[in-house]
C-alpha cells in the first residue's frame, strides 16, 4: 500500500464517506452546470453576472454575453476539478481507515 503510506489519517471512516458522497454530488452538479453554461442555457442568464453598465459599455454585443457564459463554464469545471481532488483524498482516507481496522482485527 505505497499510496496509503504517503498521507496520514486525517478523518475517520464516517467523515471520509460523507466527503466522498458530497464531492461525488459536487462533481456531477458542477460538471453539468458547466455544460449548460457552455451551451448558453437561457435559464442560467441571471447567473452569468453581466451588469447592465458593462453590457452597455460593450455596445450591447452578444460577444460580451458569450464571454460571460464561457467564463462561468470554466469556473464550474474548475470547481468540479477541486471536488475531484477532495474525492480522491476522501477515498484514500476511507481505504486507510479500512486498512487500519483490518489490521486491528
Amino acid at each position: 500500500m505505497p499510496l496509503l503510506d504517503i498521507c496520514p489519517r486525517i478523518c475517520g471512516p464516517k467523515c471520509s464517506a460523507y466527503y466522498m458522497v458530497l464531492s461525488a454530488w459536487g462533481i456531477v452538479m458542477l460538471a453539468l452546470m458547466g455544460v449548460f453554461f457552455k451551451v448558453r442555457s437561457p435559464a442560467l442568464f441571471e447567473d452569468v453576472g453581466a451588469s447592465m453598465s458593462d453590457w452597455r459599455n460593450a455596445n450591447f454585443s452578444r460577444e460580451y454575453i458569450k464571454e460571460k457564459y464561457d467564463d462561468n463554464a470554466i469556473n464550474c469545471w474548475l470547481a468540479a476539478g477541486l471536488y475531484v481532488v477532495v474525492f480522491i483524498i476522501s477515498f484514500i482516507q476511507q481505504r486507510k481507515n479500512a486498512y487500519a481496522s483490518y489490521e486491528q482485527s
